[in-house]
């Protein structure tokens, strides 16, 4: 088998099983904060350290956010049997970076792997993710090029994979749609802030052998499970959040 297939092949496999990449983050996360101590030996630096990282996590989100707005339905979706796409996204954010959402997912990791304050933690966060990824992103390539043919392929060859190239943009066809937003994100701002207060009560546990969670976490976090709770409950009891072609 060729290289190129092994990879695609390799792809396709590690697609149906992508929602599982957290648990390897675990495995590395474990090491990193076996070194976990307070950024200059303060909480109050910790925490303002902690706020940093979750302004660029939030940046992650914010981008994929962007992108969600303007898919139509059964594109961009979090499927995991077998790849979904009835058109071919090329407009918005697709017409500056092929993989705008699993750039939006890095950008989110990053955060939380700057939060323990070890160097070496998000370069093998990044390596991780770009072993990991680039084996998914060469097998939805492709199924896209084995069902749109040509249209994917003059797309790809102007459309950068994975770093924007802003001077490309083309306007969405579709307006933003916050009720998609609401019901297909629900769930990332969650466990963005459940990481960050995982890892504050792990940390604070490290140090002063005392759980303990800094306010800030801890009101985020129940702000947030209430918001997931909410919108789990009308995704899935109501048509409130649904809009018609998102």
């Amino acid at each position: 088998m060729k290289l190129e297939k092994n990879i695609v092949s390799t792809g396709y496999w590690l697609f149906r099983w992508r929602s599982y990449f957290p648990i390897i983050l675990i495995i590395i996360f474990i090491p990193a904060m076996a070194e976990y101590e307070y950024v200059g030996g303060n909480r109050g630096m910790t925490t303002t350290w902690g706020i940093f990282s979750l302004v660029v996590g939030l940046l992650g989100l914010f981008f994929r956010i962007l992108v969600v707005g303007h898919t139509p339905q059964n594109t961009s979706g979090r499927n995991t049997r077998e790849q979904i796409a009835e058109v071919l996204n090329t407009t918005g954010w697709y017409s500056v970076v092929r993989h705008p959402l699993y750039l939006g997912n890095y950008i989110m990791g990053l955060g939380v792997s700057l939060f323990p304050f070890v160097w070496w933690l998000p370069m093998i966060y990044t390596l991780t993710f770009a072993l990991y990824y680039e084996r998914i992103m060469a097998a939805e390539e492709d199924f896209l090029r084995s069902k749109f043919g040509e249209d994917f392929e003059n797309w790809s060859e102007i459309t950068p994979g994975f770093f924007p190239d802003f001077s490309k943009w083309d306007s969405p066809e579709l307006k933003i749609s916050f009720k998609n937003i609401l019901r297909r994100e629900y769930s990332s701002l969650f466990a963005l802030i459940f990481s960050f207060t995982v890892l504050d009560l792990i940390g604070n546990y490290l140090v002063i052998q005392k759980l303990y969670v800094v306010p800030m976490w801890n009101v985020l976090f129940w702000t947030t499970f209430a918001a997931y709770l909410i919108l789990r409950f009308l995704k899935r009891h109501s048509n409130f959040l649904d809009v018609k072609g998102r």
